[in-house]
Order: C-alpha cells, then sequence, then structure tokens
C-alpha cells in the first residue's frame, strides 16, 4: 500500500503584486524603497525637547531664566547669607544658570550646524548633568520653601524679614527644576534606549 506524500512547496508573491505596490509608492511621491517601512529601532527625527533641538534650546533657555530669576531676587535681599537653605540656593541657582546657558550654547550650535547630539558619550554627559544639577535645584528649592513656611507661618516673623522675596526665589527655583524635568527624561530616555 502506498501513502500519499503531502507536498509542501513554497509559494512566492506574483510579480504583479511587487510592481503594483513599487507603482504606489512612486505615485505618492516616494522613491524607490522610500515607501517601505523603516527597520525597526531606527528612528529618523529627534524628540522635541532633546538636545539639539528648537525645544530643547526653549527648555535650556527657560532653566536658565528661572534659575537667573531666583538668584536675583534672593540675592536683592540682605539677610540671606544668615540661613543655610538660602545661601545653598543661592549656590544651586548659580550651579544651574551655568549649566543650562552652556548647554543653550551647545544647542544654538547644533542648531546652526544642522548637526545631532547623539553621541553617546554627549548624552551620557548631559543626563549625568542634568540630574546632578536637577537633584541640587530641587533640595535647594525645598529647603527653602520649608524655611519660607517656618518663618512666615509658624514663626509670624515676616515684618523683619524679606518674605515675599524669599517665596518669589523659591518659586522661580522650583520652576527652574520644572523646566529641567523634561530635559533630564529625554536625555535618561535617549541613554537607555541604545
Amino acid at each position: 500500500m502506498r501513502a500519499s506524500r503531502p507536498a509542501v512547496h513554497p509559494v512566492e508573491a506574483p510579480p504583479a503584486v511587487a510592481a503594483q505596490a513599487q507603482e504606489q509608492a512612486q505615485a505618492q511621491g516616494h522613491g524607490e524603497g522610500e515607501g517601505v517601512a523603516h527597520p525597526r529601532g531606527v528612528r529618523m527625527k529627534d524628540p522635541p525637547g532633546a538636545p539639539g533641538t528648537p525645544a530643547g534650546l526653549g527648555l535650556r533657555l527657560a532653566q536658565a531664566f528661572f534659575a537667573a530669576a531666583a538668584l536675583a531676587v534672593m540675592a536683592s535681599t540682605n539677610d540671606f547669607p544668615s540661613v543655610s537653605a538660602f545661601s545653598y540656593l543661592v549656590a544651586a541657582a548659580i550651579l544651574q544658570c551655568l549649566w543650562s546657558l552652556s548647554l543653550a550654547f551647545v544647542d544654538i550650535y547644533a542648531l546652526l550646524v544642522k548637526r545631532s547630539l547623539r553621541n553617546a558619550q554627549a548624552v551620557c554627559i548631559f543626563t549625568i548633568g542634568d540630574g546632578i544639577t536637577g537633584t541640587l535645584t530641587l533640595g535647594a528649592a525645598c529647603a527653602s520653601a520649608g524655611i519660607t513656611v517656618l518663618i512666615g507661618n509658624d514663626l509670624n516673623i515676616c515684618a523683619e524679614n524679606h518674605c515675599a522675596s524669599f517665596e518669589t526665589a523659591t518659586a522661580m527655583a522650583f520652576i527652574s527644576w520644572f523646566a529641567l524635568a523634561p530635559s533630564c527624561i529625554l536625555n535618561f530616555w535617549s541613554m537607555a534606549s541604545r
């Protein structure tokens, strides 16, 4: 008794289907090979807010502006050196302002020469720097907020102090940190996705 054997043969796509796909791609304005999907893992554009993009430059300028505002408001009072949290805020604001301005210049250069800042070492430096300055700025803002609440609400000695200036400088430091957080997250995401 002879049993029948199943025969399995691979089936190729007819040439007419491949030609139709190429004609559709050309009709949509794509050149040869541009109508097909790109391989997985290939990113074609930088995400908004990443280093070297206009949104990234805007975030850096906002960070520097609010850090400089916190520094200027706090330095305008004559009694901020008497409280260590306020001195810490001034030091953190100086560091944040310098870091953000230096990276803003790097972003401006990258935009002018149309270069991407996806270098692994550069992204690592940006991430570590953003993490350090972000931690220092948030810590200084929280410490200053605690002292401001102590002076204003608990001790009720705002008449003798510059509570409005302390509160304004603390708010500016928090806003600077909020502008820094997206940069830090995007840099960390870019570094982790490699």
